[in-house]
Formats: structure tokens, C-alpha cells, sequence
């Protein structure tokens, strides 16, 4: 029995393991440095993979400009959502080419890779805000998270089934209160994303 135990535990951490995968793009190592220690100076050259919500994309003559709220990143390398975290600070992200504003539009979800190179100064209302400045080698643009209902919309009959008793044991029994069943955010695929 300790075998079969051990065997499953092992192949449950694989297929987790394997569901919380970093996108292709985005692996390699990076230094651990916030938006904030860097603003500070004295980092730039260091590699680094941030990510965040689009403030603002501006295309150039030759590089596009990301401004972006930074947010910590989770185990796929994606920014957490809003409701789970708290923004740490802005950064601007610059590659070489066009990118379309209205696809990388205010809002979307965006992890970059790329070298420190200083700050830029820019206005956010009357504050004159030290952007660090990240030379993105990957511009990664997420998909949109997407609520989508589990179930039916309704209520539904938490004691409904053949397993619960009137007592609280096993046995056929259908009745009890009423709930409602929340909404899950599922995260729909998109095509290949933008390097």
C-alpha cells in the first residue's frame, strides 16, 4: 500500500507540474529585482521578466512602448489578476517594430524579457514618474481572462444526490437548503503569441 501511495503522489506533482508550465518565450533565469529597487538605479544590464496591465502602448518610428502597471507574476510566468494582487509600480517595455494599439490595448495581461536600461521619465497627472526602462528581446500578450458560468444560471440543491442521508450519513436522500453556484474565470486559448 506505501508503494501505491508514493507511485500516485508522484504522478499527481507530474500532471501538476505540467499543467504550471512558463510559455516557451519566456523561460530562461532572471534576476529578482522589482520595479521599484530598479527605479533606484544602478541595475542597469540586468536581465529580467516582468509583467503587468497595458497603461498605454505607443508605436515609434522604429520600437514600440509599453507602459505597464506591474503586477507579481505567478507559476506560468503570467501576471496575477487584479483581484489577487495589489499593482507594484509602473514600467515601460520597448521593442523593435510595430504592435497594434488596439490589440495590445489598455488592460490586457503582458510579461516581457528583456535587459534594464535606466529609467524614462514621463507624466502620470502632474508627477514627473521614473519609469525603468526594460529593451524587451519578448513582448508575450496573454489571453483575455474570460467569466464564463460552470453551470447553468440558477439555483441548485447542494443535498441533491443518491449519497446523502437525512442524518448526515449515506443513503438516497433529495432535499436540504438551496445555493447558488458561482461563476468560475476559465482562460481561453489564443494563437501564437507575439515575440
Amino acid at each position: 500500500m506505501p508503494m501505491y501511495k508514493t507511485m500516485a503522489l508522484a504522478a499527481l506533482t507530474a500532471m501538476l507540474a505540467a499543467c504550471a508550465t512558463v510559455p516557451q518565450p519566456l523561460q530562461g533565469t532572471y534576476t529578482d529585482i522589482s520595479t521599484t529597487q530598479a527605479q533606484q538605479g544602478g541595475a542597469g544590464g540586468t536581465k529580467v521578466r516582468w509583467g503587468g496591465e497595458i497603461i498605454k502602448t505607443e508605436p515609434g518610428p522604429q520600437e514600440t512602448c509599453f507602459y505597464l502597471m506591474s503586477r507579481p507574476l505567478d507559476s506560468e510566468a503570467r501576471p496575477a489578476a487584479r483581484s489577487q494582487s495589489e499593482g507594484q509600480g509602473r514600467f515601460v517595455a520597448c521593442r523593435a517594430g510595430f504592435y497594434d494599439p488596439e490589440v495590445f490595448s489598455r488592460g490586457r495581461e503582458v510579461t516581457v524579457t528583456g535587459t534594464l536600461h535606466g529609467t524614462v521619465s514621463q507624466k502620470v497627472g502632474e508627477y514627473d514618474y521614473a519609469y525603468p526602462r526594460v529593451e524587451a528581446d519578448v513582448v508575450y500578450l496573454w489571453p483575455k481572462r474570460v467569466a464564463v458560468a460552470a453551470y447553468p444560471p440558477g439555483w441548485y440543491d447542494p443535498f441533491w444526490g443518491p449519497y446523502w442521508g437525512p442524518w448526515g450519513g449515506w443513503g438516497p436522500y433529495w432535499g436540504g437548503g438551496y445555493y447558488y453556484r458561482p461563476t468560475r474565470v476559465i482562460v481561453v486559448p489564443h494563437p501564437a503569441p507575439h515575440k
